[in-house]
């Protein structure tokens, strides 16, 4: 399972506050379950306000990987990279 970066795509995410973490992500039709976490990234302490932090989270579900990003200045959740054999 390889991620392929694509262009940045915006996603509705919804987060499951049990288990603190995604548990649906969707982006025009398609549609993601997520069954857990592989990777956390968090700059969004690392970086003096004005500039961009993010949140970045690999996600896993039965389809494959997805690379989330939350961009903390535009209040928005991303999809950036796939894996395309899913």
């Amino acid at each position: 399972m390889a991620l392929t970066k694509i262009a940045p795509i915006p996603a509705r995410v919804r987060w499951d506050r049990t288990a603190n973490r995604p548990s649906l992500v969707t982006w025009g039709a398609n549609r993601l379950e997520v069954t857990g976490l592989s990777r956390i990234r968090d700059e969004r302490h690392a970086y003096r306000s004005g500039n961009t932090p993010r949140l970045t989270l690999t996600v896993e579900a039965q389809q494959g990987q997805a690379l989330l990003v939350f961009d903390a200045r535009q209040r928005r959740w991303y999809v950036e990279a796939l894996d395309l054999a899913a």
